[in-house]
């Protein structure tokens, strides 16, 4: 518990006192959580961060005080004075720390009076999430908010000790940068001073990083607000922050090691829980095929199968006509479902996976006498049989599969549904952990929007040693030096082994389709500092929003970030985005023209 908290107007804090207390004079400060008048007693449960203790004042004892008590109501700031006695048997309240003693009140003193709050301060209000947002300081007041906030700070304690034990440096990094073509959309920041250009403010500390390793630093880290300026999801903010970390003369393995070791102190000393083995790892293409994810959650099967070869000739078109195109025809066995599912649950699974551009789902149901499927008639009989071999179906199975001429829609669509049966047949828990690094991705990817590759993670990412040889002509076959660490589907973290060289970091920027010009006007202090001596280096960098989501077993992002914004970017407390005045835009050299 909290030490040294005693103040000029406290003694204790509410959730500090126990029975080893009893017999002491103490003052207490905090807000009223509840107050319950039984006549000539009348009972406060004070409440401030650390906990909830109850307050008792009686009228035949002290009627000044008594009378003040009678007039605060929740949420009221008081300050009170009094004993601490063991409460009678029968009486003592198990549901909170303190609940073994009480306070004899001797004195009150309201501090500050309290409308009648608009939320409910309790755990389990369920008032909507817009109102929460409005009223975040009332919120806040929650101990489970409270609690998710103090684990946080917990977790980057946790973090700054451990790599500071490893000779890592914490730097500052400018929030005010230049703007760059790659990765999310900018935030732009305009220049008063220099009319007509802008900062922009970063969506990583990466170049900096990189920047650091050139300069000598050899271990840098920063837990540090990052900023994208795109559509949100759930798990995502606009503003969000990274652990960062940057290490010179390195490999892959030095990087795992390291921060295997900083997760496993974090989930040791946050929540008692031992990583006891090694991490596992696995490919980015072994990841695709059997868990159609590069995020897999592997605390549960239902793993793809490939149908491809099988079906490739089948007089059922969909599959065939796929397969001639270029595609896939893989499957999920959802084991047991076949009895579980009614038409209509797999008829709504048909749906589910048109969400992730998959044209149908088809399904074979495996009966004690037969199938039962609508494709069966269009499938040979040495078909059915390959298929049920491969899938190792068994009476009561459910087979569900998709086809497409786009792998990357088979992959996902199986990989969501994967986790929507997941959902329906709870087959994973809340508190059970599955580590996981995925490694060797795609170094680029082709974007149809753009008309070229774009990087899969970063430019900045290196090429693996023997695929070097493969970026100018084959660039779709390049794996990169990446890695990410995958807990429960979630992608905790993610990094590489950086280019170090400039003619390799030019190289990468041909295949990204910049000129020699555009790459020097982009990146040229980058280019220009890898002249004069860089060393082999890497990093990885933590989501702490997500790492802080896992250890609270929250499902909101929203509930372990203080003052978050909505899905349209807004900040419902201060109402921001506001506009800004006349004055403030002239200033900036900058005009609004309005939408027609």
């Amino acid at each position: 518990m909290y030490q040294d908290m005693e103040t000029s107007k406290r003694t204790h804090t509410c959730g500090i006192l126990r029975g080893n207390n009893v017999g002491e004079k103490v003052v207490l400060v905090g807000w009223v959580h509840r107050r319950r008048d039984l006549g000539g007693l009348i009972f406060i449960n004070l409440r401030d961060r650390t906990g909830m203790i109850q307050v008792v004042f009686d009228k035949e004892v002290c009627e000044e005080a008594f009378e003040i008590a009678s007039t605060v109501r929740n949420e009221y700031v008081v300050s009170v004075e009094g004993e601490v006695t063991l409460r009678e048997e029968g009486q003592i309240n198990h549901g909170i720390a303190t609940g073994e003693i009480e306070i004899k009140g001797e004195k009150i003193e309201i501090l500050d009076s309290a409308h009648t709050p608009p939320i409910y301060i309790e755990d389990d209000d369920k008032v909507s999430e817009d109102i929460r947002l409005k009223y975040r300081y009332l919120d806040l007041r929650k101990p489970k908010m409270q609690q998710n906030l103090i684990v946080r700070h917990k977790i980057t304690k946790v973090i700054r000790d451990y790599l500071d034990q490893r000779g890592f440096i914490e730097i500052e990094t400018p929030v005010l940068t230049k703007p760059t073509p790659e990765g999310a959309r900018d935030y732009l920041v305009p220049s008063r001073v220099q009319k007509g250009k802008w900062f922009a403010l970063p969506q990583s500390p990466q170049l900096f990083k990189q920047i650091l390793m050139v300069s000598g630093m050899d271990r840098y880290f920063q837990i540090v607000k990052c900023f994208r300026d795109e559509d949100l999801r759930a798990d995502r903010q606009p503003e969000f922050t990274q652990i960062d970390m940057e290490l010179s003369f390195v490999n892959q393995e030095d990087i795992i090691k390291i921060n295997e070791g900083l997760i496993r102190e974090v989930f040791k000393k946050i929540i008692g829980y031992d990583i006891s083995s090694s991490i596992p790892r696995m490919t980015y293409q072994e990841a695709m095929e059997r868990f159609g994810s590069d995020k897999p959650d592997i605390r549960f099967g239902l793993e793809l199968k490939d149908l491809t070869e099988i079906v490739k000739n089948s007089e059922f078109k969909v599959f065939s006509n796929a397969v001639r195109e270029g595609g896939q025809v893989r499957a999920i066995n959802a084991k047991g479902c076949g009895k579980r599912f009614s038409r209509k649950e797999i008829d709504s699974l048909g749906e589910f996976v048109k969400l992730y551009k998959a044209k149908g789902l088809a399904w074979i149901n495996v009966t004690e006498n037969s199938v039962k499927s609508p494709i069966v008639k269009f499938l040979k009989n040495q078909e059915l049989q390959d298929i049920l071999s491969t899938m190792e179906a068994e009476i009561g199975d459910l087979i569900l599969i998709v086809a497409d001429q786009n792998e990357k829609i088979v992959y996902n669509t199986l990989g969501q549904l994967r986790l929507e049966l997941s959902r329906k047949l709870k087959l994973t828990k809340n508190d059970s952990f599955a580590f996981l690094w995925i490694t060797e991705f795609p170094l680029l990817e082709y974007s149809e929007e753009e008309g070229r590759y774009v990087a899969t993670h970063h430019p900045f990412t290196s090429p693996m040693d023997e695929d070097i040889s493969l970026l100018e002509d084959h660039p779709e076959k390049v794996r990169a030096k990446a890695y990410d660490l995958v807990v429960n589907g979630v992608e905790l973290g993610g990094g590489s082994i950086r280019i170090h060289n400039r003619d390799l970091q030019e190289k990468m920027f041909k295949a990204l389709g910049f000129s020699k010009k555009q790459a020097w006007e982009q990146f040229g202090f980058l280019l220009e500092a890898f002249q004069y001596g860089t060393p082999p280096h890497g990093g990885i960098a933590f989501g702490l929003d997500r790492l802080t989501m896992l250890l609270t077993q929250t499902d909101n992002i929203k509930d372990v970030i203080a003052f978050p914004k909505t899905q349209n970017h807004s900040c419902l407390m201060t109402n921001a985005p506001a506009i800004a005045e006349n004055q403030q835009l002239e200033e900036l050299g900058i005009r609004i023209i309005k939408e027609r």
